[in-house]
């Protein structure tokens, strides 16, 4: 991977994936894109967006991940609706990361609705059967 591919594992350039998103240039269409993006902040360890993007009803309020957690990696299971036009989706994924130098994974079906016309991350499964 380049310095300039996006950490969600696309193929396609930060500018061109997850960095509008991010940056608020533009809203994410789908519960996947939304997904993705919230990856790459993660990554990125943008705390900002990860809040924004976290729907209110149960986003934690003392949100803090641990900035010397190092993503290394997504892989996109399963989908399920989080279309344009749907209200609601899931999506099945694995994140891979390191914590001092450990190698971890986090498999999870994260759920996303709409809110006020935008996507949010509600809550996930850790560890779906």
């Amino acid at each position: 991977m380049s310095s300039t591919d996006c950490p969600c594992g696309s193929g396609r350039s930060y500018a061109d994936c997850c960095g509008p998103s991010i940056a608020g240039t533009v809203r994410p269409e789908t519960a996947l894109s939304l997904m993705r993006s919230r990856y790459t902040a993660f990554a990125m360890n943008d705390i900002d967006y990860l809040r924004a993007t976290w729907h209110p009803g149960t986003r934690p309020t003392d949100f803090a991940p641990d900035a010397s957690t190092k993503w290394i990696g997504l892989k996109i299971l399963a989908t399920d609706a989080g279309g344009p036009g749907d209200s609601e989706g899931r999506v099945e994924f694995i994140a891979r990361y390191k914590i001092q130098g450990r190698a971890h994974r986090l498999h999870e079906r994260s759920r996303f609705v709409r809110d006020a016309g935008r996507w949010c991350y509600l809550d996930g499964d850790p560890n779906p059967v």
